[in-house]
């Protein structure tokens, strides 16, 4: 299979309504290397469907430049290429099958579309061979209603991949299924792509899908792309308070307040609650000459601590009990802090230690400090 490398130069996109000009994408400056699972990450209306879109060939820039491997195929000015022109092919989130159609007929439907259309013989082994891959060979005969949910996903996916294009992309396309057939479809969908090798251009706003699908993720909000990295990367170094909050289920920890000095160590004020830094942490703000911070840590980063120094002691709000660990929850003025922890706590308080090396400082911008 093809594995195509895209180049976006400057791409932006506005839209002309009632109201005015509406800019959704603003400047994005992006590569995606051949044969990459890669997806964009973001909360309804950061742009993510429209750049998709603008790689599929539906929508044509307001400015910039889109490259598949040296070829310009599109810019605002210059060359527009179409969809088929780009070789791309496209997974929706309603699967849109041809409800008339067989899932053989389905499949096969791009292969007859193609400038030199493919002897019988060879289409329906290609329609066979594809199915085989998606394991839905014994429903060939079958038509789109008498298939689950997870059944007709996989047929729009063979659809997209039997003639081999140079680009796949996927508009979130498992958020109609339900959370059981959408975890096995994610483990499937990521292990069809590695055997494939084509390079994909995947949209969704679950993170989850995200974390355990990208080979990198791109993270957008309002049309600006925030970071973009490998699910590991972006999880242990946020660029900016959105990413930090975005990524991660449950999400950051976050408490912003004033720095103190007290009997030589460094306190975080925050409204009631008063924590005492590490000092390697501690160390590196000073050397800052910072007065306001806002600190993160995830929840699977506040340690228990039975005895031994504690940097802060929370009232137990609320025991989720999810399993194999137990979230639980203390809210305060600023929202809440939430603790994983393997053990369900008891008593009324938990006292809490911090790593200093799984820290999260962000200055009043919002943006990383680098300790």
């Amino acid at each position: 299979m093809n594995a195509t490398k895209i180049t976006i130069k400057n791409l932006a996109k506005s839209f002309i309504t009632f109201r005015g000009r509406v800019d959704v994408l603003k400047g994005i400056d992006l590569e995606i290397e051949p044969g990459e699972f890669f997806v964009l990450l973001g909360p309804s209306g950061c742009g993510k469907s429209t750049l998709l879109n603008l790689l599929a060939g539906l929508e044509k820039p307001s400015s910039g430049e889109l490259y598949f491997d040296q070829e310009l195929v599109a810019s605002a000015t210059g060359k527009f290429s179409g969809p088929f022109e780009r070789d791309i092919s496209m997974v929706f989130q309603s699967y849109a099958l041809y409800p008339h159609m067989t899932v053989e007929e389905n499949i096969a439907f791009p292969l007859t579309n193609l400038p030199q259309v493919p002897a019988p013989e060879v289409m329906s082994a290609k329609v066979r061979e594809t199915a085989a891959l998606l394991q839905i060979d014994h429903l060939l005969d079958r038509k789109p209603a008498e298939l689950s949910g997870g059944q007709r996903q996989r047929v729009a996916i063979g659809r997209a991949i039997v003639r081999n294009p140079k680009v796949c992309l996927m508009d979130e396309p498992l958020s109609n299924l339900d959370a059981k057939l959408r975890n096995e479809m994610r483990a499937h969908l990521k292990d069809l792509q590695k055997k494939l090798g084509v390079t994909s251009v995947y949209v969704t706003h679950d993170q989850l899908e995200a974390m355990t699908l990208g080979h990198r993720i791109a993270i957008m909000n309002n049309g600006v792309l925030q970071q973009v990295g490998t699910p590991v990367e972006i999880y242990r170094a946020p660029i900016n308070q959105f990413v930090a909050k975005f990524i991660g289920s449950p999400t950051m920890n976050m408490l912003t307040g004033a720095l103190l000095e007290e009997n030589s160590a460094l306190y975080l004020q925050a409204d009631g609650l008063r924590i005492k830094l590490p000092e390697a942490t501690a160390a590196s703000l000073r050397a800052k000459n910072l007065k306001q911070i806002t600190l993160g840590v995830r929840p699977e980063r506040l340690y228990v601590k039975s005895e031994g120094e504690q940097n802060l002691t929370l009232p137990v709000s609320v025991i989720e009990n999810v399993g194999p660990e137990f979230l639980v929850y203390s809210f305060h003025k600023q929202g809440q802090i939430v603790v994983r922890t393997p053990e369900e706590p008891t008593g009324d308080n938990l006292n809490l230690a911090l790593d200093a090396e799984h820290l999260h400082l962000f200055d009043e911008q919002g943006n990383r400090i680098s300790c």
